[in-house]
């Protein structure tokens, strides 16, 4: 999708259409999480701080995020191209992929299956797309970046070591700056540069990821497109996020704890994992301090309360050394449990008013039952900004804001 978060806001708010706009998760201090494309050509930047895109655009609208309308378009776009193939993969919230070998005999060629889709999105929800066509997903993936906006790009078995020569490495899904560094280390700046690398080279440099960086430079991923429902199962069930002020009061970073703990427990009993590792994420306010630490439980659980303890106990071992910018815990050694009564009375007491709460939150929405302590106006909100492992179907798909 092109500018998607943007271009939804543009749609929704007429007054916004044609204007440089820049989406931001929340009121408070955040990040520019994407912006039009009428902003971009002033210089606007996905992830600059507010202040950086008004002094390279001063006229930028700044539009605070309603994740609810980009899952939910997200969601239907996706139904969409279940419409062409039932192979359809979803990589983030903007961007899947399609296996449409089969649907070939029903639609003609994938370049009409294209067009179908950019005229029925545009239809449906007046946003443009673009898309790659190629042999497998690494090089859709390329080809849908090199035109945009409301581009289509192929490229045939023919054309990959043409295409591939000349373009830098980090174009490549897959090749981040960091991994993009050590390569230009080695003198290896173009894909094409890339292929012709010796592969004992590069797994002596990389490990056994360094074969297949060698077969990335050459245009190769046998890789399947993964259908909901194929998934490898998922290691860890998490939240995190950036707090609207720093913190440096306890009692206000153990309540936004308790309402992690309380996201992530939710998740896992909505999908009947419990797991016994604890992972505690803080990021100081300078932006660039962190640290991390996980503790492991006697026994599996899906229990906010045992979540919030262990991620307490972590906090209570190390001594902050600056106010506190985000805070993050994930749960993992995950196993998939059966329905089983506690053994003690209160153990079961405590299950069923858990599972009173998870009811009704699923029903009216949620945190609309939850601690006292977070109450509305008790409670220190973070931004919303839907995270990157977001999905639209499975216990990746992440209740946002």
């Amino acid at each position: 999708m092109n500018a998607f978060f943007a271009s939804v806001e543009q749609q929704a708010n007429p007054e916004l259409q044609g204007k440089p706009i820049a989406v931001v998760g929340g009121h408070g201090r955040t990040v520019i999480t994407t912006s039009s494309y009428e902003a971009r050509a002033k210089g606007v930047k996905t992830g600059m701080a507010v202040w950086e895109g008004k002094r390279a655009c001063p006229e930028l609208i700044i539009v605070v995020g309603d994740n609810k309308k980009y899952t939910y378009t997200s969601t239907r776009i996706n139904e969409i191209f279940r419409d062409y193939t039932p192979e359809v993969e979803a990589f983030s919230i903007d961007e899947s992929w399609l296996d449409v070998t089969h649907s070939l005999s029903i639609f003609g060629s994938a370049v009409s299956i294209a067009y179908l889709i950019k005229a029925r999105i545009r239809h449906s929800f007046g946003i443009t797309c673009s898309i790659g066509i190629a042999p497998n997903k690494l090089l859709a993936k390329l080809a849908s970046d090199m035109q945009k906006p409301d581009g289509l790009t192929i490229i045939t078995p023919e054309d990959v070591s043409r295409t591939l020569e000349r373009l830098p490495i980090g174009d490549l899904c897959g090749v981040g700056k960091k991994m993009q560094k050590h390569l230009n280390m080695l003198s290896i700046y173009t894909c094409g540069e890339l292929g012709r690398c010796e592969e004992e080279r590069l797994t002596r440099k990389f490990g056994i990821i360094g074969k297949r960086l060698k077969e990335m430079g050459q245009g190769i991923d046998n890789s399947p497109v993964i259908q909901f429902g194929e998934e490898d199962d998922v290691k860890s069930v998490g939240h995190s996020s950036t707090l609207e002020r720093d913190l440096s009061d306890p009692v206000e970073i153990r309540r936004f704890l308790l309402r992690l703990a309380e996201m992530v427990g939710s998740r896992a009993r909505r999908y009947n994992v419990s797991g016994k590792t604890i992972h505690l994420y803080v990021r100081y306010a300078d932006f660039y301090s962190s640290w991390g630490k996980q503790t492991t439980l006697k026994s599996h659980t899906n229990q906010s309360d045992d979540i919030y303890r262990a991620a307490l106990g972590i906090l209570h071992t190390v001594e902050l050394e600056q106010p506190v910018r985000l805070l993050g815990i994930s749960l993992s050694n995950l196993k998939h449990q059966d329905e089983q009564l506690p053994l003690f009375v209160e153990d079961r007491k405590k299950l069923e008013a858990t599972k009173a709460m998870d009811a009704v939150n699923a029903r009216f929405g949620d945190m609309v039952v939850t601690y006292g302590s977070l109450l509305p106006g008790k409670e220190q909100s973070g931004s919303h900004v839907i995270p990157p492992s977001w999905r639209p179907d499975g216990i990746k798909n992440v209740d946002v804001k």
